[in-house]
């Protein structure tokens, strides 16, 4: 995997184990709530597990924001979409230029659809997907056909 130029502003970079930036990410209550309906943090076991899995299973990359790594988004070879960008730097658009970019990608590996789990309560992450152009299918689910 390369490097993914989105604008001049992000750049996702492909997976490596990157402790020092991802797991701060996933030591905030709020952001473990809205990616997986977490109440406490991750511990390094877990972080380590879930790339792993992602790695394994999808093209896994690194977020970079103006130089600093800011979240990691997945397009999963089971066509779904996950993405977490930190607190710091929520709000800005970068989920929804990374999910288009995922979209782009998805299309080039011949993907029809891909979809987004996102729990009711997570109405930012809903907004984003929404204004993309995914549409709700299920309780938690949302798809979009490429």
């Amino acid at each position: 995997m390369n490097d993914r130029i989105i604008d001049s502003e992000i750049r996702l970079i492909p997976y490596y184990r990157n402790d020092a930036a991802s797991f701060p990410w996933y030591q905030d209550s709020d952001v473990c709530k809205q990616v997986d309906n977490r109440d406490t943090p991750y511990d390094l076991e877990l972080l380590h597990r879930m790339y792993d899995y992602l790695n394994a299973h999808g093209n896994c990359y690194y977020i970079e924001y103006r130089g600093v790594l800011a979240g990691d988004v997945t397009l999963g070879d089971n066509a779904e979409i996950s993405i977490v960008v930190c607190k710091e730097y929520q709000n800005r658009h970068i989920g929804r230029r990374c999910v288009t970019d995922m979209l782009k990608l998805a299309g080039g590996k011949g993907m029809k659809r891909v979809k987004a789990n996102i729990y009711s309560f997570n109405e930012q992450s809903r907004r984003m997907f929404q204004s993309v152009g995914f549409v709700k299918t299920d309780d938690e689910w949302y798809e979009y056909t490429l």
